[in-house]
């Protein structure tokens, strides 16, 4: 489901911006730059509401007007919880794949982990240390 929130953003000295949504309690998020900012609140929007809705507790209705003081500012973030949902299962997928029997052969005299090897692999052709969601901020 898509949802928009007002979110009221702040810009510190350093250039990281604080990010706060009023209508989602406690929901409070910081960016290390303000494409950073509009994403870590879109992440934080959809990790509340999926949170909400897997609680069946009721989803507070976004401000209408939401005003800030200079140097704040306010945004509309949108929120996707089922695009949220998708980019954070972790459950395993099963692929079929071919490789040729001598590199099967010695993987298997190796005791490769052909799964693990495969997930290593990709995040390494596609430059990902982790999960991309799972980014810590300080």
């Amino acid at each position: 489901m898509k949802y928009v929130y007002p979110a009221v953003f702040t810009p510190l000295p350093s250039g990281e911006y604080d990010v706060r949504i009023p209508d989602l309690p406690g929901c409070i998020t910081c960016g290390k730059n303000l494409a950073d900012a509009i994403e870590m609140a879109e992440d934080a929007i959809a990790m509340w509401l999926c949170d909400a809705e897997d609680n069946h507790e009721s989803i507070p209705e976004p401000s209408e007007k939401l005003t800030a003081e200079d140097p704040q500012f306010v945004s509309l973030i949108v929120a996707d919880t089922n695009l949220y949902r998708k980019e954070n299962d972790n459950r395993a997928v099963k692929k079929t794949l071919s490789i040729p029997n001598w590199l099967n052969t010695k993987a298997e005299k190796a005791g490769i982990n052909f799964s693990q090897t495969l997930q290593t692999a990709l995040k390494k052709k596609l430059n990902i240390l982790d999960h991309p969601r799972k980014r810590v901020r300080k």
